[in-house]
Formats: structure tokens, sequence, C-alpha cells
């Protein structure tokens, strides 16, 4: 029994240290990955199998981006569409954020709320964007109004469930225990409740940006003239695929790179987070 107790430290240590590497990927495997797609990406746009307008080989997708870097696209630099995507991208997620999160909260926190805020938001969640895109138009005018509305409205839903389930998932030990020791309401709130809720909180943040993106190209179709979904919609025209493969690219690109700064923040402000 005291041969037990002795081990069983070292091996815990062992496993809990284990399931953390296993949470970090492994770069090497990353890379080749990578390397794996490009090369299939190489082998099946020379191989002849598919016409080259449909494929185009990544040497040319290459030469179409310096172009593009030079001289633009339909009178628009590259960093005239890039700055225009981003700019309706994070103007409609930082409103979502600043209303999401407080009214997810909110909806955790009180059935009353729930009630009133609940069903519309699981209404029209489901709905394409198109289906009330021309609604907006109306209403908002065909300016980055609609625009930005459009990717509000697809922003928003995530951020709501997600707090709200971080809500509702609280242990009632950690709420009951905080009150046992004379915790107000509001400091059982913002010392227990929201520190718990913060982890669901920035996996929402990560799903609503990735629905923001993939909304953009709705967003930017109509009277649109400029933007990276725009262009990509374009050339969708002429079937100038080089110019789509760029927009395509460019678009994950800038997607994974804000979801990396939301993931450095989750970093921060929730570093135990995953560690248990």
């Amino acid at each position: 029994m005291v041969v037990d107790e002795r081990m069983a430290p070292p091996i815990r240590r062992r496993a809990t240290g284990g399931a953390q590497r296993r949470r970090r990927p492994e770069p090497y495997i990353t890379v080749a990955t990578l390397g794996v797609i490009l090369l299939a990406w190489y082998v099946i746009s020379t191989s002849g199998w598919v016409p080259a307008y449909f494929v185009p080989t990544p040497q040319h997708t290459w030469q179409t981006f310096v172009k593009i870097m030079t001289e633009g696209y339909r009178g628009h630099s590259l960093f005239e569409h890039l700055l225009a995507s981003l700019t309706r991208v994070l103007m409609a997620f930082g409103a979502a954020a600043l209303l999401g999160v407080p009214l997810g909260l909110a909806i955790g926190s009180s059935t009353k709320i729930a009630a009133i805020f609940d069903w519309p938001i699981e209404f029209y969640r489901p709905l394409p964007p198109l289906a009330y895109y021309t609604l907006l138009v109306l209403w908002l005018g065909i300016d980055n109004a609609s625009k930005v509305a459009l990717l509000f409205l697809a922003a928003l839903p995530p951020l709501v469930i997600a707090t709200a389930s971080g809500v509702r998932s609280v242990r009632s030990d950690y709420v009951n225990g905080a009150r046992a020791l004379g915790a107000s309401r509001w400091q059982v709130f913002w010392h227990v409740i929201f520190p718990a809720c913060l982890p669901e909180i920035f996996t929402g943040l990560r799903v609503s940006i990735g629905f923001t993106y993939t909304t953009l190209v709705a967003a930017e179709m109509v009277a649109g003239v400029n933007g990276i979904g725009w262009m990509v919609l374009d050339a969708s025209k002429f079937l100038q695929s080089d110019v789509i493969f760029v927009g395509i690219i460019l678009m994950g690109g800038t997607g994974a790179l804000l979801d990396a700064i939301v993931r450095f923040f989750e970093h921060v402000v929730v570093p135990w987070h995953g560690k248990g």
C-alpha cells in the first residue's frame, strides 16, 4: 500500500503532462500537412486532369497575387480591398461582442430575460443570410450599413448561445459556497459566474468570427465595388480561378490571424483553461 501511494503522484503528473502535451499541435505535422496540400495542388493543376481555368497552378496563383499587389484589381489596390473587408468584419464583430456577451450573460442568469430574447435568436439563427439581406438593403440602403448589419446578425447568435451556455454550466456548489461566505448576488456574479464563463465566451468569440467571415461574400455581393469577398465574386463571373484562389487564401489567412489574436487573449485572460 505504501508503494502505491508513493508511485501515485508521479503517475498522475506524467498523465497530466502528457495530456497537456497532446493539446499542443505538433509543428512538424502541421508543416508536413501543408506540404502535402501544396504538393497535391501542384500535381492536380499540372497533370492535365482538370482544365487550367478550374484549378490554376501554384506558380500562376502566386503571379496573380503579385500582379494584384502591384496593379490592384478593378480600380482598387489589394490593401484597399483588404481594408474594406476587415473594416466591415471588425465593426460587425465588435458590435456583436459588445451586445452578445452581456445579452448571453443576462439570458443565462434570468429565465424571464431568456423568455424574451431566446426565441428570436433561435428563430433567425438558422436562416440563410441572403434570405433577409434584401430587407436590410431596403431598410438601410446599399452602402456599408446593410453589409455591416448582415455581418452583425451572423456574428451575434454564436456569442449569445455560448455565453448563456457558460452561465448555465457553472457548478452550483461554487455559487452556494460563495453565498455561504456572505457574498452578495453581484459579487457572486462578478467573482464566480463571470470568470467561470470566460472559456465559453472565448469559444463563442472564435465561432462568431468564423461565421462573420463566411457571410462576407454575401454581404459584399450586392452593389459592392471593393472587398475581398466582392473580388472573389467578381472573378467568378469571368472564370478567373487564379483571382478566386488568391481571394480565398487571403480570406482564410486573415481569418486565421484574427482567430489567433482571439486565442492569444484567451491565453492571457484564462491561462488556467484546459490545464486541469
